[in-house]
């Protein structure tokens, strides 16, 4: 936790006070999750978070889902899908995108060059 910045620990603490309310049937409103803030020590957490956050979430529908299917929330710190996403599976779908790319590079270089020779043409 030392690693993380304010604003990203802000964001952590406001998404667990919203799923803990979730969890427990309370409404998520931005009253609620500043008073579940304050009650977990965490009052330094800026203003606009938990309006923000209960604003997108206090559908419990859409808090489902965004529960449901890991990843395809908008999230804050990540390079995957937003935020955050990302789970060990993204390097790797990234890894085996790049070496199809490789592979299709290698595969039209041979044979012509630009001009239209077949040998490669002499430079």
């Amino acid at each position: 936790m030392d690693k993380l910045s304010k604003s990203q620990k802000d964001e952590y603490a406001t998404s667990y006070a919203i799923l803990a309310l979730y969890d427990g049937g309370a409404e998520v409103t931005a009253e609620q999750i500043t008073a579940l803030l304050e009650a977990t020590g965490n009052t330094e957490v800026e203003a606009f978070y938990p309006i923000i956050f209960a604003n997108y979430l206090n559908d419990p529908a859409t808090l489902g889902k965004l529960i449901a299917t890991p990843g395809a929330g908008s999230g804050g710190s990540g390079g995957g899908g937003g935020g955050g996403g990302g789970g060990g599976d993204g390097g790797a779908a990234e890894e085996e995108e790049e070496e199809e790319e490789e592979e299709e590079e290698a595969e039209m270089g041979g044979g012509m060059d630009m001009f239209g020779g077949d040998d490669g043409g002499d430079y």
